[in-house]
């Protein structure tokens, strides 16, 4: 099985960044996809970038330009660098990765609120 677990949230003044980051354990070698995902109160979870299964990268129309996901695959962590931060911003910021023949594993979730 895959274990992940999400760090770097917190409290942040617009304009600002945070990284955040999602160490990754256990089955490695089967996770097929990874990404980001937050949900904000009284919303659904939505997606905000992700590697598809061939390595492509992709991003929400809401973070392009803003946001940038990486992973270090020596380090077996995947991270969001977040930047120019919005209020707008603010949620639950989850992990999320798919593996065979698990499927879907979530992290905890780590809060980032954008604030002045």
């Amino acid at each position: 099985q895959v274990q992940l677990v999400e760090s770097g949230g917190g409290l942040v003044q617009p304009g600002g960044s945070l990284r955040l980051s999602c160490a990754v354990s256990g089955s490695i070698f089967s996770i097929m996809a990874m990404g980001w995902y937050r949900q904000a109160p009284g919303k659904q979870r939505e997606s905000v970038a992700g590697f598809t299964d061939s390595g492509s990268i992709y991003y929400a129309i809401s973070v392009k330009g803003r946001f940038t996901i990486s992973r270090d695959n020596g380090k077996n962590t995947m991270y969001l660098q977040m930047d120019m931060l919005k209020p707008e911003d603010t949620a639950v910021y989850y992990c999320n990765a798919f593996s065979r023949p698990d499927g879907s594993t979530w992290g905890q979730g780590t809060q980032v609120t954008v604030s002045s």
